[in-house]
């Protein structure tokens, strides 16, 4: 799985089907389309350094929303992803078993570096890869798969939405990265923000290869608001669960079958999913198909007053 294909894409989408972008209703990625929201953002926060009183107040913030062991600690970085490619420097070289098909850009990340190469035998190799839950089958994994090796990155990126099948129990094992993406759950996906939860080893060196200042003065501002804003994220798991009921309801009226996902998006069997994104591209809605699956669409959610183009699309 060489190929880092993504959601988005949707300027692409324009160019060949025409409109204009914001006409189009891009479902094509795992993101909350009622974002959590910024408000007012202080202009310290714009002109300053960010300092350390910032950045703690979002590192308590998360402690306390993630429930994290006190053994471990809390690293910061501009977006999940910034921290994705820099976890293979982590550990020492070897092989790693990453659960395809999944999120690419773990796969791209080891491949990249020198000294590692990537296997499809779970039994295999000295480190482990598990996106949980799994995108874009929702699959959950069991924390007995986890202590098998040296290593073990579990990306819960989407496990906001299921804060009860979280692992950061684990987060304080040698060899163990939990990773969490703000920008999926809380919406704001162009905020740039995502946390390492790992044992102070581990920390010591994402800091050091991070450098100074990984993530700005609004960043943490608003990531900390945000994450001290429980009843929010309470409500919108609610929200989000009855969506994904109504999104299952739409689909199976046209002709699809659920087969997995999440409440940020669904996963769904047609028969031809290029001829689907076609249709629904019709109608201006933008949509998700895989390289390796010629049956599967995944869907994200709309937003709370575009439901209408969806159904429209269908």
């Amino acid at each position: 799985m060489n190929n880092r294909d993504h959601g988005g894409g949707l300027d692409a989408a324009v160019s060949q089907y025409g409109g204009t972008r914001d006409g189009w209703l891009d479902l094509s990625t795992g993101i909350n389309p009622a974002p959590y929201p910024v408000s007012e953002i202080s202009s310290d926060a714009w002109a300053a350094l960010p300092d350390r009183t910032a950045l703690q107040r979002l590192e308590n913030a998360a402690r306390k929303f993630w429930q994290v062991p006190d053994g471990a600690e809390v690293v910061i970085a501009s977006g999940a992803s910034a921290l994705i490619a820099r976890i293979p420097a982590l550990f020492e070289e070897g092989t790693v078993f990453i659960n395809n098909p999944t999120y690419n850009e773990h796969e791209a990340a080891f491949r990249n570096h020198a000294g590692w190469s990537v296997t499809e035998d779970a039994q295999d190799g000295n480190a482990d890869i598990f996106v949980h839950p799994n995108n874009p089958s929702g699959r959950l994994f069991e924390a007995e798969l986890m202590g098998r090796k040296e290593f073990c990155v579990i990306d819960e990126s989407f496990c906001d939405v299921t804060p009860d099948a979280s692992h950061i129990d684990l987060a304080d094992n040698a060899g163990v990265v939990i990773l969490k993406s703000f920008g999926k759950f809380w919406g704001l996906a162009g905020l740039r923000l995502g946390f390492a939860i790992c044992a102070p080893k581990s920390a010591a060196r994402l800091h050091e290869l991070l450098g100074p200042w990984p993530v700005s003065g609004p960043a943490l501002e608003i990531g900390a608001r945000a994450l001290e804003d429980l009843t929010w994220a309470q409500e919108t798991r609610a929200r989000l669960a009855a969506d994904a009921d109504r999104l299952d309801a739409l689909m199976i009226d046209a002709g699809a079958t659920v087969v997995g996902g999440t409440t940020l998006f669904r996963l769904y069997d047609v028969v031809d999913a290029a001829a689907w994104q076609d249709k629904l591209a019709q109608g201006h809605v933008w949509s998700r198909i895989f390289p390796y699956s010629t049956t599967w669409l995944r869907l994200g959610l709309p937003a709370p007053d575009r439901w209408a183009q969806l159904e429209a699309a269908l």
